[in-house]
């Protein structure tokens, strides 16, 4: 065990002949996080965690596992391995540098409603990828929720198989009740997301108060759908934990209340930068792409810094059903029915079948982009009225990504039409829109729907 004024003074050193250990950023008795550079690469800055080697060979795998998981919304882990300083035996992992973390922001201020619903989405597609390969993300909690230049990040040193042992104690109020036996599952991981939702709508930890069914007691003050979800996913019998499912389920109609249309422009001020909250899965708020909220710049001694980590690429599977590779894969969930035409509906006259006036395409951000490798393609049909305008739009094909399905959805229903005429009347028709998303650019193919 090093205490925290040790572990500064091994700035200047260097780990494995390569990484150099430079600005100390944060740390426990257990464990430190540097600022560290990699040689050779065309983004060198990095940061490398430190830790006791009293886990050897078992916690050498778990982050070699974890360097081969690729999600946008997880930190990349670079390299890892044995070292020694000063005599002491420790393990190290170099992972992506994230600028700033939740825990720094909260002392500060709540999160609003809004940026709450921005910011859960994330967090349940990274669960959605990591419990479909069968494992545990395990350590959710703000100091953990890491911004990455514009993306949400969770870390993923610490990601574990189900039932590994958690060290048979409960280190904090975002650890499940059952970590106490070395229980570590996927419903605590459920566990963590309502606790720290809490924290972040109230700036203040769940508390050990019990209601009258021996629950925990959330603040007063929460607001539905998120108190509903805190307090399924705080039950202390695991077996009776909301899913994943289940909270996507319940931020369906607090995606719907969120207004969206006119955010704030971001702020100019000096010293100040921009917490990115990635947008999410659900109807509108995943539309808007990335949201921020805003806070002081990184307190460079934040002992929250100290468990950040894990790799990137590809968002997490669609419904958390199909599993896909790493990066875009092309597993495809199935579509939909589609309701075919009443048959007494009246056809369109030939020669007026309606046309495209104006498309939308969806707001990708670059870091996003980036992570596809070939083509992602999703389907959408939108129901057009008489005057041209979607009335409705709904996913044929999602694709390997709710991410990406979510931003062209939302991208469809922005598209405009001429209508089509029946009986020399305009008339409401319906397109299949078809797109195909590649590194480079976007491209669309729409096709009037003929049922």
């Amino acid at each position: 065990m090093i205490n925290v004024e040790a572990w500064k003074t091994w700035e200047g050193r260097v780990v494995d002949g390569k990484f150099p250990l430079r600005q100390w950023l944060g740390g426990s008795d257990h464990s430190a996080v540097f600022a560290t550079e990699r040689p050779g690469q065309s983004s060198p800055k990095a940061a490398i965690k430190l830790v006791a080697a009293a886990q050897g060979d078992a916690q050498l795998s778990r982050w070699r596992t974890a360097a081969q998981l690729s999600h946008p919304h997880l930190i990349r882990l670079y390299d890892s391995g044995r070292c020694q300083i000063d005599g002491t035996a420790m393990l190290y992992v170099v992972m992506e540098f994230a600028e700033e973390d939740l825990s720094q922001i909260l002392p500060q201020r709540a999160l609003a409603p809004a940026e709450v619903a921005d910011l859960i989405p994330p967090l349940l597609d990274t669960l959605s990828y990591l419990h479909g390969k069968g494992l545990v993300q395990g350590h959710i909690k703000p100091s953990n929720v890491l911004a990455v230049g514009d993306l949400l990040k969770l870390s993923s040193d610490q990601i574990a198989q189900p039932a590994e042992s958690g060290g048979g104690t409960r280190r904090d109020v975002y650890h499940a009740p059952e970590v106490v036996t070395g229980s570590v599952t996927q419903a605590g991981d459920l566990w963590s997301v309502g606790a720290t939702l809490v924290t972040a709508l109230t700036q203040s930890e769940p508390s050990g108060e019990e209601t009258s069914r021996g629950e925990p007691m959330l603040p007063a003050g929460i607001p539905e759908p998120f108190r509903g979800i805190a307090r399924e996913c705080l039950r202390l019998d695991p077996k009776r934990r909301c899913s994943v499912a289940d909270i996507k389920a319940r931020l369906q109609p607090a995606a719907r209340s969120v207004p969206v249309e006119h955010e704030p422009a971001p702020s100019r001020e000096p010293r100040k930068r921009r917490w990115p909250v990635a947008a999410g899965l659900i109807a509108v708020v995943l539309a808007i792409g990335v949201a921020v909220f805003h806070s002081r710049g990184k307190n460079a001694t934040a002992p929250s810094v100290a468990e950040q980590t894990a790799p990137q690429a590809e968002p997490a599977p669609a419904q958390a059903a199909p599993k896909p590779s790493p990066r875009a894969s092309t597993a495809k969930t199935p579509a939909p029915a589609i309701p075919a035409r009443k048959p007494d509906a009246p056809k369109p006259a030939p020669g007026s079948q309606g046309e495209v006036v104006h498309q939308v395409m969806p707001e990708v951000p670059q870091s996003a982009r980036n992570t596809i490798t070939g083509t992602i393609k999703i389907a959408v049909r939108v129901d057009v009225d008489p005057s041209g305008k979607v009335t409705a739009a709904k996913l044929t094909s999602v694709g390997p990504s709710e991410y990406f399905a979510n931003l062209v959805l939302q991208a469809s229903r922005g598209w405009e039409f001429s209508a089509p005429e029946v009986n020399g009347q305009p008339a409401a028709s319906a397109w299949n829109l078809r797109f195909r998303l590649k590194r480079s650019g976007t491209q669309v193919t729409p096709e009037r729907a003929t049922h």
